[in-house]
């Protein structure tokens, strides 16, 4: 689904991309690991089109969408979630949620004026599938709670649940896991695979919590210093002597502390 090549941004003299290429298949939930400063998010900001590439080409479906600005992406079915949650404080959990669609007829003050019940109809659509999200997502006790009154767990679903407002192809996940208590990282991630297995989402997921890594992903990417180190299933990857290397610069030893 989407495929990477030769990738580079740079800023000033530091590469923070320097050359990766890599590809995500279309129904997989692929892992991005690397140390600190290895180029992942940098890497999630040029494909989601919040960057440009210094050089390089992204396609989505062999479309090249290279550059793309991240509201047409986002038309194409391309979407990305922050490692610091980007919620409306102020406006409640299903708001957040009504907020996603785009093009909604009472956008137009036009349509305000005079089509009311096409805005109305519209409305309650948008609002049963709000509803239908955060059942899905086992949230439906804070629905009507402001946003910015959530746990650092509830709104990474909060953000998971913007992905499903529209017709989502591929998700990136930047640290899901980062800030969470692990009994609700559990939940992000039944609902991760569940989205995958019933509803056909392709995700990419940054994380350096490799049992959630091992549990949701397969293949594993791992990146340092700009560019594809290695990809396998997290036993290869936790096997590999460079992706060692790269975490801890000690050879074979203490394979357990890959992505700590």
């Amino acid at each position: 689904m989407i495929r990477v090549e030769n990738l580079h941004r740079h800023f000033g003299g530091f590469r923070a991309v320097d050359g990766a290429s890599l590809e995500i298949a279309k129904g997989s939930i692929t892992g991005l690991v690397g140390p600190n400063g290895a180029g992942k998010s940098t890497l999630f900001n040029v494909i989601a089109g919040a960057l440009p590439p210094t050089s390089g080409k992204v396609y989505l479906d062999g479309e090249d969408i290279t550059g793309l600005p991240p509201h047409e992406l986002f038309a194409k079915g391309l979407l990305r979630t922050f490692q610091i949650a980007h919620e409306f404080s102020s406006m409640t959990v299903r708001e957040n949620l009504m907020m996603v669609p785009p093009a909604q007829t009472g956008e137009n003050l036009w349509n305000s004026w005079f089509q009311r019940g096409k805005i109305a109809r519209e409305e309650e659509a948008i609002r049963r599938k709000a509803d239908e999200v955060l059942e899905f997502l086992t949230i439906t006790h804070v629905a009507d709670e402001k946003a910015g009154n959530l746990s650092g767990g509830q709104k990474k679903l909060l953000e998971l649940g913007r992905t499903m407002m529209v017709d989502a192809k591929i998700v990136f996940l930047d640290e899901v896991g980062a800030g969470v208590n692990r009994t609700l990282l559990n939940t992000i991630g039944d609902a991760i695979i569940r989205l995958n297995q019933e509803k056909g989402y392709t995700f990419c997921v940054i994380e350096h919590d490799m049992d959630f890594i091992g549990r949701l992903c397969d293949p594993v990417i791992v990146m340092a210093e700009g560019k594809k180190l290695a990809e396998g299933t997290i036993q290869e990857i936790k096997s590999n002597e460079q992706v060692i290397e790269a975490y801890l610069g000690t050879g074979l030893k203490n394979k357990d502390q890959v992505g700590g």
